[in-house]
């Protein structure tokens, strides 16, 4: 699986966190693959070039055929995807209430699910989706997604020190409390808890419990031969019961289950998502 991950031009640093190209094909004689992908703490938006995933979430369990373009707002539930022979997509990944200035929506409206971006952005992105299909360099696909953003970065709603103060808690993973993030953001507790919810989709303290539980996750991907505990302590947990409540919670299962599931997979898909 190769994955670039590239800074994203100067005119999108105040919303975009990064832009990244995936390039992934199956090891010979297997034909697709069921991954993992519980909550992670980033909006983004996907563009499949080829093949689109599908994808089951955990109550209903049957997959369905994912958009060429997708919004992923806050998620709070995990999924399953399935990738078929080969994965071509580019992702792009929005700092806290990037997403929300840029659609301009409460991201409330945006839990928990996939959209197909069409419906928000209409005939230009289905143009933009036919021509990443007819483009052969993933590189140059990352191009023709940063020209479509950058168009929008003159009409993004203000940024705030909201946005700022959620960055930081952002780069923390969750570990500073509500009444430091909120004197950052220049806000009482209720105001900073109404503006989370507007901005990002969620109270803070769900904020900073996924914040901290897709570190520990990533952790695993990443680093195999890590231990739980080492996992727990390094992600800023108190004790490993409150990772385990919190991989219960977010992953659907306990910690010795999901690392059975990677197992059967060659797939990592939130390996080299930001730490």
């Amino acid at each position: 699986m190769d994955v670039k991950i590239y800074v994203p031009a100067g005119a999108l640093q105040q919303y975009v966190m990064n832009i990244s190209t995936v390039d992934a094909v199956l090891p010979e004689g297997i034909k697709d693959v069921v991954t993992p992908y519980p909550p992670t703490p980033f909006q983004s938006m996907i563009f499949y070039c080829d093949h689109q995933v599908d994808m089951a979430n955990m109550k209903d369990r049957r997959f369905s055929r994912q958009p060429h373009s997708v919004l992923i707002g806050p998620q709070l539930s995990r999924v399953n995807i399935r990738v078929t022979n080969h994965l071509r997509a580019i992702r792009v990944d929005f700092h806290p209430g990037g997403m929300y200035r840029l659609l301009g929506m409460p991201m409330l409206e945006l839990s928990d699910a996939g959209f197909d971006a069409i419906d928000f952005f209409g005939t230009e992105l289905k143009s933009l989706n036919e021509h990443l299909r007819n483009l052969e360099s993933l590189e140059a696909g990352k191009g023709v997604v940063e020209k479509f953003l950058i168009a929008k970065a003159a009409k993004l709603k203000p940024a705030l020190p909201f946005d700022s103060a959620m960055r930081v808690l952002l780069k923390h993973n969750g570990l500073l409390s509500i009444e430091e993030t909120a004197s950052l953001a220049c806000l009482s507790i209720k105001q900073f808890e109404r503006k989370c919810r507007e901005r990002i989709g969620m109270n803070p303290k769900m904020y900073s419990r996924i914040l901290r539980f897709s570190k520990a996750y990533r952790l695993r991907e990443t680093y195999p031969h890590l231990n739980w505990i080492s996992i727990a302590y390094e992600a800023g947990y108190f004790d490993q019961m409150h990772m385990i409540r919190d991989f219960k919670d977010f992953a659907g299962v306990n910690p010795s289950i999901i690392e059975q599931e990677l197992g059967s997979t060659p797939l990592r898909m939130q390996k080299d998502l930001p730490y």
